[in-house]
């Protein structure tokens, strides 16, 4: 885990939103961030908390989740080292539609809306570059919602290893998180999870060792139907 200090300008500069904009820009976003951080397992921000601006993760997990009143907990999005939230909000000026919770010790970095939406006054090309990447989120949550509402439980844990593992065969992974936050993202139970992940083991098209899974053959595992 990184402790040092966090080169803001640097960090902001890889990101997708920010990497093309100038040297000047990015040191007027670096004064308008502040960095967060955040112990496993404390609220970043909770529904209907105003949003203020956009989060990034520098090192550490994020979930955004949505909890019922009955207290079940369904999680929308993993966010790893790199990954960014709260654009559209803050572009609306709405309130937090869902809650952030570190699931492991978490240094984010805030850039506030007042400093992004100075840039954008300042030149429309950022602006672009804003949309670019909302309409990127938005299609990745329609694939999304494609693959829960149209997909067999077995298909949605399948494209998961498969995106997450190497390219070639018996290559080994750790999961990203635990199971229960997976299932969940995955719109299972983590029962239901757990039988696939035995399914396929069973198959021989996964070995499963606490959370390290082995894919030893890829194209077997691609073209596994239910």
């Amino acid at each position: 885990m990184a402790t040092g200090k966090v080169r803001v300008q640097e960090f902001l500069s890889r990101l997708p939103l920010f990497n093309e904009v100038s040297e000047a820009e990015l040191d007027r976003l670096a004064a308008g961030t502040t960095e967060v951080k955040v112990a496993r397992g404390e609220m970043i921000f909770r529904r209907g908390d105003p949003c203020l601006g956009q989060h990034s993760v520098v090192y550490g997990q994020v979930k955004l989740l949505l909890v019922s009143p009955t207290g079940g907990e369904k999680v929308v999005r993993l966010i790893g080292p790199g990954g960014s939230f709260g654009e559209a909000l803050m572009f609306l000026g709405k309130d937090y539609v869902v809650s952030a919770e570190a699931l492991v010790d978490s240094l984010l970095l805030h850039v506030s809306r007042a400093a992004i939406m100075q840039e954008i006054e300042n030149d429309s090309g950022f602006a672009c570059k804003m949309l670019a990447s909302l309409s990127q989120r938005l299609h990745s949550l329609m694939k999304d919602v494609e693959a829960y509402s149209l997909r067999s439980g077995t298909d949605r844990v399948v494209s998961y290893l498969l995106k997450h593992g190497c390219e070639q065969d018996d290559c080994s992974f750790r999961l990203e998180t635990s199971k229960t936050v997976i299932a969940s993202r995955l719109n299972l139970t983590p029962e239901h999870f757990s039988r696939i992940l035995h399914d396929l083991g069973g198959r021989g098209l996964i070995t499963v060792k606490g959370r390290e899974i082995i894919i030893p053959d890829r194209a077997a595992l691609e073209n596994h139907q239910d």
